[in-house]
């Protein structure tokens, strides 16, 4: 098993950002409450903040990927509200072989807010 990493982009922004609302970005936000989260109880063996991930109209976004594996890129997360879900699915990506999770398994904003799923490095086409 391929521990996964968790990849959250700090440079993601809300709506409250515009408005000055919060000193820190949305994504940064969305890092730190994934560590915290981590730190309490929902264990992974790495989560790294980014720089832009490109997927700035559906922000706060979020990869999950690993050596040999299938790598999916998550948007539409809340920095309040999403990082169990994201640390759950880390976990499940962690888990499975080929990181292609059972897709009903996943969490339910997971399910419905994954952008892309980006096949790994070294996967060759099927004969």
């Amino acid at each position: 098993m391929t521990a996964s990493t968790l990849y959250v982009c700090t440079t993601c922004r809300s709506s409250a950002d515009d408005a000055n609302a919060h000193p820190m970005r949305a994504g940064a936000r969305l890092l730190s409450a994934a560590q915290r989260a981590a730190a309490e109880g929902y264990p992974l063996s790495q989560i790294v903040g980014v720089e832009c991930l490109s997927n700035c109209s559906r922000g706060c976004t979020i990869a999950v990927g690993a050596p040999g594996k299938w790598t999916y890129v998550i948007g539409n997360l809340d920095a309040e509200q999403h990082a169990p879900d994201i640390l759950a699915f880390a976990r499940q990506h962690s888990a499975h072989e080929t990181g292609v999770t059972v897709w009903r398994e996943r969490p339910e904003h997971i399910r419905k807010n994954t952008i892309a799923r980006v096949p790994p490095m070294n996967l060759r086409e099927s004969s």
